[in-house]
């Protein structure tokens, strides 16, 4: 899987990416990580990214110049989605996530400021995704959170396959309570269940407890029948 990041912040996320299992899925060979920098493609002296908005208003547009020439030095794959990041589009989840994941490149374009010029949106992208009803200060932090998401559920990322089937959403429940050592802490101990070593009731145990955690806390999520 390829991500191609567009942003005029490309030092964002250096951090990031170099740590922990997007780190190891890079070096795995599994993902490929390209950061485009969108004023570098601008084509004017002072590499100007934004502009006044046409009718007035407070706040800078994001040109469509520099997205379109970012986009056109981007060497596409067979299948290949071109997401816009914004606080319009459809709601990101899990089961957007496994939809994502089998595609062989997602290219994100980061928006900034009042958003991007209406044409961006018309004319250059596939889909318009959301991470939640909130507004940010940019487009980078979606781009993180859905290429750290769809990462995990690409095979070899995560290393055993019951670790992303037991996690929250999957099913549509929330997870099970997790407990290591100690057994006793401060008398707050781990459930008896747990020690017992009976794999079949532990397992009753993990799904009782996700269907419990699931009505207590987003019985959004189950079916309304």
């Amino acid at each position: 899987m390829r991500f191609d990041i567009l942003t005029i912040f490309p030092n964002i996320f250096n951090s990031y990416f170099a740590e922990s299992i997007i780190k190891r899925a890079q070096k795995k060979d599994i993902i490929k990580i390209r950061i485009h920098d969108i004023r570098k493609h601008a084509k004017d002296k002072h590499k100007t990214t934004d502009d006044t908005c046409y009718g007035g208003g407070p706040g800078m547009v994001m040109k469509i110049e520099p997205i379109y020439n970012t986009l056109k030095s981007i060497k596409k794959k067979k299948k290949s989605l071109t997401i816009l990041l914004s606080p319009q589009g459809q709601k990101f989840n899990q089961k957007k996530a496994k939809q994502l994941s089998k595609y062989e490149q997602l290219i994100l374009i980061c928006g900034r400021y009042e958003g991007v010029d209406e044409r961006v949106r018309k004319y250059l992208i596939n889909e318009e995704i959301s991470i939640g009803d909130y507004v940010l200060t940019g487009g980078e932090i979606p781009a993180m959170v859905i290429l750290d998401s769809v990462t995990r559920l690409i095979p070899g990322v995560v290393g055993k396959k019951e670790s992303i089937e037991y996690e929250s959403f999957e099913n549509n429940l929330l997870d099970f309570p997790h407990y290591t050592k100690p057994e006793n802490f401060k008398g707050w101990k781990v459930p008896k269940i747990l020690l017992s070593g009976d794999h079949a009731k532990v397992e009753e145990w993990r799904r009782r407890k996700a269907l419990t955690n699931t009505k207590k806390k987003r019985k959004d999520l189950l079916p309304k029948n």
